[in-house]
């Protein structure tokens, strides 16, 4: 799938959103992608995470035994990359502000492990999920997300596969343009600011 085609999903299912948002990493856009609605149709979640996998090189692909995924955001994906690459699917979850795996979720030591979100802006959500599964006992040998609003910038410290990376600029409170500084900021993640 081409960066177009892509977008043109995200256009499709009304997820592509202009206006003042407020992230889940704490900076501004004028831009937010709302995944939640580009995965609602399972049709249009199964051929993103189809297109997804065929972006990991083979070597990878047939390494991973279990999908990992963060609550709330990156559920849908992980459950469909599951179907897409074969393997189980599970997610870690925040309870008491850390992410770790609960609801009978278990991973087996050393099992290989792809960590797939729906968004990576700063990658903090990927690295503090990263940290809960290998906590958990499990290897994480790849990232993936469908979108990466870093451009290519986000280090995860492992290979990491985005469907998509775009660099809709993105702002720190003290340097928001005069247009975003004018409106009120939305705040349509999922995630508490500090």
């Amino acid at each position: 799938m081409q960066e177009e085609e892509v977008l043109a999903e995200f256009r499709a299912s009304k997820a592509l959103l202009e206006g003042h948002f407020l992230l889940s990493s704490g900076r501004h856009s004028a831009h937010y992608l709302q995944c939640a609605r580009v995965l609602q149709s399972p049709d249009r979640a199964a051929r993103l995470a189809v297109a997804l996998a065929a972006t990991f090189p083979h070597d990878v692909r047939k390494q991973i035994q279990k999908v990992v995924s963060p609550a709330m955001g990156g559920v849908i994906i992980g459950q469909e990359m599951g179907r897409a690459l074969q393997v189980d699917a599970m997610f870690v979850e925040r309870p008491t502000g850390t992410f770790e795996l609960r609801r009978g979720f278990e991973l087996d030591p050393g099992d290989k492990v792809l960590m797939v979100e729906d968004v990576v802006t700063t990658g903090k959500s990927s690295r503090e999920a990263i940290k809960a599964i290998e906590a958990a006992g499990g290897t994480v040998i790849a990232a993936a997300a469908l979108v990466d609003r870093s451009a290519g910038a986000v280090d995860l410290g492992v290979p990491f596969y985005p469907l998509v990376a775009l660099s809709f600029p993105t702002y720190a409170e003290d340097e928001l343009p005069a247009e975003l500084a004018a409106t009120p900021a939305i705040k349509p993640g999922s995630r508490q600011q500090p």
